[in-house]
């Protein structure tokens, strides 16, 4: 079975011109392999991929893979409230070469607890062998897979890993009392990795080290060897960075901040808009103590 651990990146999506800016996409991937992440993740929320066809979608994929050249592992997301629709896109992802999905639990239909695991055995049924990243974030879905689905969930070969956005330790720790080593289980907050780590989770899907990959991989690599006072200094370095970067709905800031460091335009897709002028100057504050930005 496939043993995930370290710095993982939900990539941002760079627009140009109302299209993907594949040359701003490349430089990611690139960057990303260069400064230590272990797993790329493309068209999670992060990617904006809500607002993206699947067209585009499929274009975003095939590119990050492309660049990647097999260097380090891709879970390309493709969750979705349509269970017919997941299976399509987990297709296109295996099809081009994908090592695994990330695919969050269905949102706004407010599954009940079996509903979600019957919802994990139609996927791994309609793709046998090909790895699923769960992926947990009530204040995005309006559904909490809990400590007791996760460990059904274990009864599913494909399902290796978890990504659990709550930011509560105790829920960290009780799914490992439950599940133990048959679940990877990965921080979907940045804010509480030094900790996850220590209550038994491998890494981090982090939104912060699109900016700043290179001191998130070190972090994850000090705790997951037990060096945690190092990891909590760099967990603290951190921390103001993240409070600027989810100041505004995600991935508000932190395409702001690879605008600031000349990497992407300016474009996002609405609902959403580009930061406030005031949250920015604090953002390019925390940059340039950071030393990202001059």
């Amino acid at each position: 079975m496939m043993k995930l651990s370290g710095s993982m990146t939900a990539l941002a999506t760079p627009f140009k011109n109302g299209a993907l800016d594949e040359a701003a996409y490349e430089w990611l991937v690139d960057d990303q392999i260069a400064n230590g992440t272990s797993v790329l993740i493309p068209m999670g929320t992060t990617g904006e991929s809500v607002t993206m066809s699947a067209t585009e979608r499929r274009r975003a994929i095939e590119v990050c893979i492309a660049v990647n050249k097999g260097r380090v592992r891709v879970f390309a997301g493709a969750g979705s409230n349509n269970t017919a629709e997941c299976i399509e896109s987990m297709k296109v992802a295996r099809d081009l070469g994908a090592d695994g999905t990330l695919i969050v639990t269905p949102y706004y239909n407010k599954p009940t607890q079996q509903g979600l695991v019957e919802h994990y055995k139609l996927l791994a049924q309609a793709h046998p062998g090909f790895p699923i990243m769960a992926y947990n974030v009530p204040g995005r879905t309006g559904v909490d897979l809990l400590p007791e689905t996760v460990k059904r969930l274990c009864d599913i070969d494909e399902v290796v890993a978890l990504k659990e956005a709550t930011g509560n330790i105790l829920r960290t720790l009780d799914v490992f009392e439950l599940c133990g080593d048959r679940m990877t289980l990965l921080s979907g907050d940045d804010f509480v990795v030094a900790p996850f780590i220590a209550s038994g989770g491998r890494g981090v899907v982090s939104v912060s080290s699109n900016v700043v990959p290179r001191l998130m991989a070190d972090l994850v690599a000090a705790a997951l060897k037990g060096d945690f006072k190092t990891a909590v200094e760099l967990q603290l370095k951190l921390q103001p960075l993240h409070r600027v970067l989810f100041c505004e709905s995600n991935p508000i800031p932190v395409k702001m901040a690879l605008h600031l460091m000349n990497r992407f335009g300016l474009d996002i897709r609405p609902p959403l808009f580009p930061m406030s002028e005031a949250n920015t100057v604090k953002l390019k504050a925390e940059l340039q103590k950071l030393g990202v930005v001059k």
